[in-house]
Parts: C-alpha cells; sequence; structure tokens
C-alpha cells in the first residue's frame, strides 16, 4: 500500500516539480537524487545537504532498477533539465512518487537555502 507523498508538486511541462523551500520543509522525508556529474556536486553550486550523488546515464539506470518504487524521489541537477528528464524516466519504470526540483542548484543557490560541499 502506498502512502500519500509528503511534497506538493505541480506539472510544469508534463514534469511534476517542486519548489525549492517545500523540498527545504521536507528534506529528511524523502530521497534526494543528484544527477550531475561528481566536479559539479561539489563545484561551485555545491549540493544539497543528504543528496545522493546519482550521475544521469547507466548509474541512475542502475540505481532506478534497484530502488523501491514505493519511495519518494526528488532529482535535482544544475538547472532543472537533466533532473527532469531523470524524472520522466523514473515515472516510466513506475516511481509515482519522483519529481525533480523546480530550478535545480542556480534557484536553491539563489534563494541562499543551505548547501554543502563548496
Amino acid at each position: 500500500m502506498s502512502q500519500k507523498p509528503v511534497l506538493q508538486s505541480e506539472i510544469i511541462d508534463d514534469v511534476p516539480e517542486v519548489v525549492p523551500e517545500e523540498l527545504q520543509a521536507h528534506l529528511k522525508e524523502v530521497t534526494l537524487i543528484d544527477v550531475r556529474r561528481p566536479e559539479e556536486f561539489t563545484g561551485e553550486l555545491s549540493h544539497i545537504p543528504g543528496a545522493r550523488l546519482v550521475t544521469l546515464g547507466p548509474e541512475l539506470e542502475s540505481f532506478l532498477q534497484n530502488h523501491d518504487k514505493n519511495d519518494e524521489v526528488v532529482f535535482v541537477c544544475r538547472s532543472g533539465a537533466r533532473s527532469g528528464r531523470a524524472t520522466l524516466y523514473g515515472r516510466a519504470l513506475g516511481f509515482s512518487k519522483c519529481v525533480n526540483l523546480q530550478g535545480g542548484m542556480i534557484l536553491w543557490n539563489q534563494k541562499k537555502l543551505p548547501v554543502q560541499g563548496t
């Protein structure tokens, strides 16, 4: 039996998205997956505390094939484009509670929300 998602998302261009403030309020209740390259994860924009680096491509495919489809997963990247693709891919594989972080790390940083790894 699947629980109701904790995040309130909005569909934008067929992709369910969550605003940074909503994610910040529920960080400990979701699985946060950063799909950027390793150098981006620790680079200028840093990453969200608690995020797990699972690079877009074969690494993400493996993660999705082996992860609980009932888990609530939030994908993040630099601007929201790659994580949007990851979200659509997760949905196609049966993850009904996966969403994209709107605006990615660019918007997260603009809103001065916590980061680590700088």
